[in-house]
């Protein structure tokens, strides 16, 4: 855990390092990890919102000694929606056929379907969007969706729907943020800032959930 925390907080050195050894392989990547983090319930730890930020305030960033940036905006943006589409629409597909047999596993973490199936109950078929901003619920809404046989078309209008907003805001917050004097000096803090303000919808669900069941208890 201490190792995907490290990751998280200093995304933008591990992404130079990336580039410099390994050069445009860092595209394919970067479209594993926003696939596995939005399309397998089992990598929900896999960094999303920061480590979209620190993309896009690389693709700002200029090659030390010359003029190309460290990686292309225009090929990233649309390579990142493709993965966050592509990824929520298998998770969709694996939770529509395997869902039920998956859910009885031992590993599976009923906790985290439990917090998304709340999410559902709350914003209904827009739960498919809003979880985008939401580590792990964002990985679970898409399997809860299949596993609750949302209907095709509506879960697809609402994948594509929350890619676009999700993707575009963070990868383009970097880009036009990311490269400037406070943010590069701050980098740390503002990416804990992005985590912090992530996880506050489901802290907030959690105690909700948590004082309801206390006032029952109370009550009985």
């Amino acid at each position: 855990m201490s190792e995907i925390l490290e990751f998280f907080l200093h995304a933008e050195n591990h992404l130079r390092d990336f580039i410099a050894s390994y050069g445009p392989w860092v595209y394919g990547l970067l479209f594993l990890i926003i696939f596995c983090e939005t399309g397998l319930v089992v990598t929900p730890f896999l960094p999303g919102d920061s480590l979209l930020f620190a993309c896009g305030a690389l693709c700002a960033q200029e090659v030390p000694g010359g003029g190309d940036k460290l990686m292309s905006l225009g090929i990233l943006l649309p390579l990142l929606l493709a993965a966050g589409i592509l990824g929520d629409a298998t998770n969709y597909a694996i939770g529509k056929a395997f869902g039920p047999w998956l859910v009885r596993q031992s590993w599976f973490r009923r906790d985290h379907l439990a917090r998304t199936e709340m999410f559902f109950t709350k914003h209904g078929s827009k739960a498919v969007i809003l979880a985008r901003f939401a580590p792990i619920v964002r990985t679970f809404a898409p399997f809860a969706a299949g596993l609750g046989a949302m209907e095709g078309k509506r879960f697809f209008a609402a994948n594509l729907t929350g890619a676009v907003l999700w993707v575009c805001s963070f990868l383009l917050a970097g880009y036009f943020f990311g490269e400037l004097p406070v943010v590069q000096r701050n980098m740390k803090v503002i990416i804990l800032g992005i985590i912090f303000v992530s996880i506050l919808p489901i802290v907030w669900e959690w105690w909700k959930a948590r004082r309801e069941s206390s006032g029952a208890a109370s009550n009985s």
